[in-house]
């Protein structure tokens, strides 16, 4: 087989990966700011409802997170129905790191000194107000640089979902080392290296742009 249909098939294979990811950040980011809500909520049944789902997520792991939510529909409706692999991924990603991302919201909007929201009460602001003009941007100033490394880990994380048989690029990988081509499985740290390179460049943009909250 040529270089060039090896690295074609590599490249189709990384699109999973990718599609893994972006749909999993823009699900799980509002979900996690949810839950955040939630595990702060003053109405204790929700707070310990969000509390326990929290602790679920990340006191288990994730390849066993996929292998419950791929295998179990089937089996409880006697194999009558079940998510497709790639569906039952990005629902185990998106669940599993809502959850870590809504610990990260929470540290941030609690890292808000008191004084400033009491202070836009003085001014007459409403609650909305005061969390739209105040402390909505300083906690993202204080969550950027925790959820750049959630989504650097997200990038390679992603690969934890050949435990369900997707057919991303370190499983295409594995099937080339199957056939005595060794050099496919670390030609794909050049993928993972780029796709890194490139958020890390992002991320670090963003932070240079909330500087001025210094």
């Amino acid at each position: 087989m040529s270089f060039s249909t090896v690295n074609l098939m590599l490249a189709q294979s990384f699109l999973l990966n990718c599609q893994i990811f972006f749909v999993t950040l823009i699900l799980a980011l509002p979900l996690g700011l949810v839950l955040s809500f939630g595990s702060m909520s003053r109405f204790r049944p929700l707070s310990l409802l969000s509390r326990l789902y929290i602790y679920l997520m990340r006191s288990t792991p994730l390849m066993l997170q996929l292998a419950i939510i791929y295998y179990l529909p089937g089996f409880l409706s006697s194999g009558q129905y079940m998510l497709s692999r790639m569906t039952a991924a990005c629902l185990a990603f998106v669940l599993n790191y809502a959850a870590y991302f809504s610990e990260i919201f929470r540290g941030g909007i609690q890292g808000v000194p008191r004084g400033q929201q009491e202070a836009g009460q003085v001014l007459g602001m409403t609650k909305g107000q005061i969390f739209r003009k105040i402390t909505l941007l300083q906690v993202i100033k204080r969550i950027v640089p925790p959820i750049g490394n959630e989504i650097i880990t997200l990038i390679k994380d992603t690969s934890l979902a050949n435990f369900i048989m997707v057919k991303e690029i370190i499983a295409m990988a594995k099937d080339f080392g199957n056939r005595a081509m060794i050099w496919p499985l670390f030609y794909t740290g050049v993928f993972f290296l780029i796709f890194n390179g490139v958020v890390t460049l992002l991320l670090n943009r963003t932070e240079q742009k909330l500087s001025y909250f210094r």
